[in-house]
């Protein structure tokens, strides 16, 4: 296997599968390729600007949206191992408490940009990359 490209994983989910693709794609630019691309995310992460299709409010709801039940799965996967009693105690004074459910745009752009990261740790640990 390169170590360039992450190859394609037949349990990936729809949400891995995208983060793959942009790891892939994004390492392209990087001499050590995806694992620059994970590199640069794990330090910056979305907020940064360098997901480029996960910077505005209606791109990144209209992300949460799609990938919600992937996303939701991450985040209760988080809570059970971090032992956080819910999404406040995760993001603190990030998460919107008059939101609880996400129905609102800045819960779903918190979301969406963790589903998108804790997508991508998963995609690299998984193909050797080690902190």
């Amino acid at each position: 296997m390169s170590s360039k490209r992450i190859p394609k994983n037949e349990s990936e989910t729809k949400l891995e599968r995208v983060v793959r693709v942009w790891l892939n794609n994004k390492g392209a630019n990087y001499e050590n390729g995806w694992r620059g691309a994970y590199k640069d995310l794990a330090y910056g992460g979305c907020r940064s600007g360098l997901v480029g299709k996960l910077i505005y409010y209606a791109d990144t709801v209209r992300f949460f949206k799609r990938h919600r039940k992937d996303i939701i799965a991450l985040l209760n996967e988080m809570l059970d191992s971090t032992g956080h009693e819910g999404p406040k105690a995760l993001f603190g004074d990030k998460w919107d408490d008059e939101d609880p459910l996400a129905d609102e745009q800045f819960n779903q752009n918190l979301l969406a940009w963790f589903g998108f990261e804790e997508a991508a740790r998963n995609v690299a640990l998984a193909n050797g990359y080690e902190d």
